[in-house]
């Protein structure tokens, strides 16, 4: 039996999502088991999620995957590289995976490995170093170099939010070696981050619509339209961090600039400049100005923010998750998790009483993702409903 692993985010699971998985179907076998490593409560862009990880893993189940494991925030939180590298890995441990499928904007593995293949290289770091030092940006310097060492259909993929989650996919798997074998697909409906109407909406656009009170179910299976409105009638949907805006700005004015430098992410002395935002801004947005500059895309910005909010600065190069954290399962998932008692290369948690046989890097790591957490739920729209300790007293959803 095929088994294919998907990362995501399904921030929320919307139509796009479902249609991907009964792509994967169609192109692998009807009988094709779907594992998604999902992020946690904490996204690649340095958002919260607006909808807490149970109730995006019994969307997903809903709309068609078996099993859900947990992608912890400091590779969730993270760039693509690490993104990729956390959500490969686990993938890889749990022994049962055969095809990694991704979304991208190319839909074509040839363009896509020259440029993985490429950026691997000592030519390409050379290139990037003279480019880099010429002034160019972080994004256009790579871009650039990998143009001139293998052709411009490569380096495109490097411009398209997609296609360069799908390129980290290739290097992580290329990394880890094995059997995996990746299966790239075509995005279909409208653009990453796109406003356009569309059957397909992004998920920015659907966001948008749960935060300000747009028209959002019709672009929603089914299974999502009742988990969300389920969560809303309870208070803990949709979350924003602007509910715990006054709280971000407590813990980030009370750190010296020494304290920043964990989630500088490249020790480039952004530090610097972002404590300096810190102490003149009176909101996120602008602090996020204030740090703001060509060298530093937003996205950057944003997740330096939250891991400092947070405390957990991003995952180091090579360091992958330490367990397999399982959000939600069906019967065919059910079946897989039997499969992975023995094949799994690391420990299973599946209870939350599971924890007390982790070691002490893991059992540290699971303790941070419960400290963040309580942090999340603070940005519920019901503040009675954000209590603690919401990690060692829930389980995963079973369908």
């Amino acid at each position: 039996m095929a088994v294919a692993g998907v990362i995501a985010e399904y921030n929320p699971f919307h139509r796009g999502h479902a249609w991907q998985i009964a792509e994967i179907r169609r192109r692998l076998g009807d009988g094709t088991a779907v594992v998604a490593c999902m992020s946690g409560n904490f996204v690649q862009r340095g958002e919260f999620a607006v909808l807490g990880k149970r109730g995006r893993a019994e969307a997903a189940l809903l709309g068609g995957a078996d099993l859900v494991l947990e992608l912890p925030t400091p590779w969730s939180a993270a760039g693509a590289e690490r993104f990729a590298q956390g959500g490969v890995s686990l993938l890889a441990a749990a022994g049962v995976v055969t095809h990694l499928a991704f979304g991208s904007e190319s839909g074509d593995l040839r363009p896509l490995r020259a440029a993985a293949d490429c950026l691997d290289g000592e030519a390409y770091r050379a290139g990037l170093r003279r480019l880099l030092g010429g002034g160019m940006t972080f994004a256009a310097a790579r871009q650039e170099a990998v143009r001139g060492l293998t052709d411009r259909e490569a380096a495109d993929c490097l411009s398209r939010p997609n296609d360069i989650l799908a390129v980290e996919y290739l290097r992580s798997l290329k990394a880890l070696g094995g059997g995996i074998q990746p299966l790239a697909l075509p995005r279909v409906g409208a653009g990453h981050d796109s406003q356009e109407a569309s059957p397909y909406p992004s998920a920015s656009a659907l966001r948008r619509m749960l935060l300000t009170g747009g028209e959002w179910r019709p672009a929603v299976p089914e299974g999502t339209a009742s988990v969300l409105e389920r969560e809303m009638g309870a208070g803990r949907a949709p979350v924003s961090a602007s509910n715990c805006e006054r709280a971000i700005l407590a813990r980030l004015r009370r750190m010296e600039e020494a304290d920043f430098l964990p989630y500088d992410g490249g020790s480039e002395g952004l530090y610097h400049r972002f404590c300096r935002a810190v102490r003149s801004g009176a909101s996120v947005e602008e602090i996020l100005s204030g740090a703001k500059t060509r060298r530093y895309p937003m996205a950057r910005l944003r997740r330096m923010l939250l891991q400092a909010y947070l405390g957990v600065p991003q995952a180091a190069q090579g360091e992958t998750p330490p367990y397999l954290r399982v959000l939600g399962a069906g019967a065919r998932g059910r079946e897989l998790l039997a499969r992975m008692r023995k094949s799994a290369s690391l420990p299973v948690i599946v209870k939350p009483g599971h924890v007390r046989r982790l070691d002490g890097p893991a059992q540290r790591l699971f303790d941070a993702e419960a400290r963040c957490t309580d942090l999340y739920v603070l940005a519920f729209p019901a503040l009675p409903e954000a209590v603690p300790g919401l990690e060692f007293t829930a389980g995963p959803v079973m369908l």
